[in-house]
């Protein structure tokens, strides 16, 4: 029960990986919050309907919780909205679609992270972990995709690049009063993609399979946890050995 009676907000919790956080997160004791557009609000059972892309609804969703918790003890940065138009190949992006993935989803961490830290920063305790990516550390293999029609988006690379080193900034800027900041980089996660894909990535990956949901929850419950009490300003890579080679 690592995580005994923390209050722990969650940023789109009704995704694939959000899905796991929470369970994992209410296993260990703790009770998880899904920020999400997908839900109806009812924080009795961890659940509020909010726009994280909107800086209003951030800010009141943050203070409702405070009022009804008086605390919140941790937060996930895990949302990823993004356009229509996401994997478009390079060539072919509008920049006013770069602009507005990168606003959606880096800039949207910086509000939500902002408004949870002024609270944080009050009770002079408090773990944030930002969802990143090892896209954001190493270039990217494009060789997975051949035979399929995929590609990686470009500014997934750039946004979760800025989202590892603004984690580090954070974790400097907030040491002082006892707040950690970390980052989990997923690698590869299965989600019933184009079979050559995944036999593509499988052949590189060291493990030989993709990643699955419940192998990165762990890793973020154990960054909320107190175990993880002397760690911060690190990205914690979860990748079955991708990086490494």
């Amino acid at each position: 029960m690592t995580l005994k009676d923390k209050i722990i907000l969650v940023t789109g919790g009704s995704g694939l990986i959000g899905k796991a956080i929470i369970k994992d997160i209410l296993n260990k004791g703790g009770f998880a919050i899904n920020v999400d557009l997908s839900v109806e609000t009812d924080l009795e059972n961890g659940t509020y309907k909010a726009d994280i892309t909107d800086d209003n609804a951030i800010k009141d969703t943050i203070n409702e919780i405070i009022i009804k918790f008086n605390k919140i003890d941790g937060l996930v940065n895990n949302a990823y909205p993004r356009t229509r138009d996401w994997g478009t190949v390079f060539e072919d992006i509008k920049p006013d679609s770069w602009r507005k993935n990168v606003d959606m989803q880096m800039n949207s961490y910086f509000v939500v992270s902002q408004t949870v830290l002024k609270h944080m920063k009050i009770m002079r305790h408090g773990s944030l972990v930002n969802i990143a990516s090892i896209y954001g550390v190493v270039g990217n293999d494009f060789t997975v995709y051949e035979g399929t029609q995929l590609t990686s988006p470009a500014a997934y690379s750039a946004i979760k690049g800025g989202i590892i080193n603004f984690s580090r900034y954070l974790a400097s800027y907030y040491g002082k009063h006892n707040i950690r900041i970390n980052c989990v980089s997923p690698g590869g996660i299965f989600d019933n993609q184009n079979q050559n894909f995944v036999r593509n990535y499988e052949h590189k990956v060291p493990l030989k399979r993709m990643g699955l949901p419940d192998d990165i929850a762990p890793a973020v419950s154990f960054l909320l946890s107190d175990e993880a009490q002397y760690i911060t300003g690190q990205n914690l890579i979860v990748d079955g050995g991708w990086t490494c080679i």
